[in-house]
């Protein structure tokens, strides 16, 4: 997969002791970012989706053109007080602190079929805040995708019994 060879590591960004993998030069080489989102859009389709949710921000760079890709819609999950709409919201656990996922009260109608897309799966919560977040809305959750996965972090066992899907793991 070429965009393998494309993403980079920034030592110590956004702290000390962090290595960022910046996917920055895969979203700006057209080859590489059209092999991702076939590849994550092929992999998908099987769970047979009416909606995919994007995670703010980076997963909206992945889920709308999966959904495009798939024919279905694509619902934006954003963070706190970005959407203009009445929303529903769903707080989650930072490693100091928390943080709010949200969406629009009519983004998914009961028993719509979603998957949950974002760039990375790092320790899981955003991810499982999203899920649960579906779930609020009347919806089921029938698999994650993710361009990358921080293996190291764990996220996955938080994801227990759910479809899902990484192309790249660190």
């Amino acid at each position: 997969m070429k965009a393998a060879t494309l993403i980079r590591d920034i030592p110590d960004f956004p702290q000390p002791g962090i290595m960022f993998k910046d996917i920055t030069p895969v979203l700006a080489d057209p080859v590489a970012f059209a092999e991702v989102i076939a590849a994550l859009s092929e992999d998908i389709k099987r769970l047979r989706p009416d909606v995919i949710v994007g995670i703010e921000s980076r997963g909206f760079l992945f889920g709308a053109p999966v959904a495009h890709e798939l024919g279905v819609g694509f619902v934006p999950f954003r963070k706190a007080g970005k959407l203009p709409y009445k929303t529903v919201t769903q707080e989650y656990a930072l490693e100091y602190g928390t943080a709010t996922v949200e969406a629009h009260v009519d983004a998914i109608k009961p028993g719509q079929r979603v998957v949950i897309v974002d760039d990375v799966l790092a320790t899981g919560g955003t991810a499982v805040a999203a899920g649960q977040l579906v779930e609020k809305l009347g919806g089921a959750t029938v698999g994650f995708a993710f361009f990358i996965e921080l293996a190291f972090l764990a996220g996955r066992s938080k994801l227990v019994g759910r479809d899902i899907t990484t192309l790249l793991s660190y």
